[in-house]
């Protein structure tokens, strides 16, 4: 069954009496198979001799693709593929993105860096010397949907509330090698009241640098999920907003956090504290742990190295990088084994519970949009597109 999966997959990793090898079938985007191996690596250094044998196939690009239609008797047998992100349609399995070991392309640090340059950015500006409006940046180029989002900006014609700026990763973030322009960095954009979540070609790495923000998150509606997502709910965590009709959404969403500022702040504080509490490195790599191993369980054969496999450590991995490559993995390196164990794995959610969770964010997010429609029947909608 898991090799029915290797034309989708960028490399297989098997681990092997707690070694790991990899075998390369294509080139990935940028180096996230790299820090992605990377990552594993870390969580045998975290956790050694802990984790099973095990074989994996692991695919880096965006958008999910083992599609559940494809597979729709309960003996189907769909490869088991690792991704960064799934949606209600897919069967991928979710494991945290590259850039928690540094996305080196953009030179994001390692994500225990961020998170502390982020807080102390957040102390820089308090809620209510914040500005009043909804802030974005980022590359409009990866999904229509982000193309669209540009339609809400600020104009001659008409305020929707909204400050959006273009940023291309890939050339604009090259100025950070150069200590380039501060609004770069994630920690310098922590200056308004509301921040805007949007997907980008499927999921965005950026929701979590959005979160952490303490800015109230209005979380442009996306079918896709990362791994930490399923846990947040709206009017919680974070303010739902119609990706049909953004610019709009964002309009009711604003005047209804600046008239509700205590509610708004809050909101942008639970979303924060959501990331800051609940998404310490130590619980990614517990997520890791029970993933790795619940999924080892599942295995019918005895893991064993493909030919043509090639061993990999820390050690043979940052002497092949330099630079802010190397730099991120010497931050991101485990330096010695926990002094516990991977934290105790919750029972399964009750199929009733599950529901009423659902039901619950289902009923938030209509609540919001009743509450939005409200407001545009007394308020005169200009013509101006969504």
């Amino acid at each position: 069954m898991v090799e029915r999966g290797r034309r989708k997959a960028d490399f297989r990793l098997v681990i092997v009496g707690g070694r790991v090898y990899v075998d390369k079938y294509r080139p990935a985007i940028q180096t996230r198979d790299v820090y992605t191996q990377w990552g594993i690596l870390q969580l045998l250094r975290l956790y050694p001799g802990s984790l099973p044998d095990l074989e994996l196939l692991f695919d880096c690009d965006d958008r999910p693709r083992v599609l559940a239609k494809d597979f729709p008797r309960p003996n189907s047998g769909p490869p088991p593929l690792f991704r960064y992100c799934s949606d209600g349609a897919s069967l991928d399995l979710v494991f945290p993105d590259w850039s928690f070991w540094g996305w080196a392309e953009t030179n994001i640090r390692p994500w225990k860096n961020v998170l502390e340059d982020i807080k102390q950015g957040n102390k820089r500006r308090k809620w209510k010397d914040r500005e009043p409006y909804a802030y974005w940046r980022g590359n409009p180029n990866v999904a229509p949907t982000r193309g669209d989002l540009l339609k809400c900006n600020l104009s001659d014609n008409y305020d929707w509330n909204a400050r959006l700026y273009t940023q291309v990763y890939y050339i604009d973030w090259k100025a950070e090698f150069k200590e380039g322009p501060k609004q770069s960095r994630l920690e310098e954009q922590c200056t308004h009241k509301f921040k805007i979540y949007i997907q980008g070609w499927a999921w965005s790495v950026s929701e979590k640098y959005i979160l952490a923000c303490n800015s109230m998150v209005l979380y442009v509606r996306s079918a896709y999920h990362d791994f930490f997502s399923r846990g947040m709910s709206p009017l919680q965590h974070y303010w739902p907003i119609r990706d049909n009709t953004k610019c709009s959404s964002l309009k009711y969403a604003v005047e209804w956090g600046n008239n509700h500022s205590e509610e708004a702040q809050g909101i942008g504080e639970a979303g924060s504290r959501y990331v800051f509490e609940e998404m310490k490195m130590e619980f990614v790599y517990d997520y890791m742990f029970h993933l790795l191993t619940e999924y080892a369980k599942l295995l019918r054969f005895k893991p064993t190295v493909p030919p043509g496999a090639v061993e990999v450590s820390p050690e043979t991995m940052a002497c092949h990088q330099n630079g802010t490559y190397k730099k991120f993995m010497m931050e991101s390196l485990v330096r010695s084994p926990s002094d516990s164990v991977p934290c105790n794995l919750p029972p399964a959610f009750d199929p009733n519970e599950l529901r009423d969770f659902w039901d619950g964010n289902d009923k938030s997010i209509k609540r919001v949009e009743a509450w939005e429609d409200e407001y545009w029947r007394t308020h005169p909608k200009p013509n101006l597109g969504s």
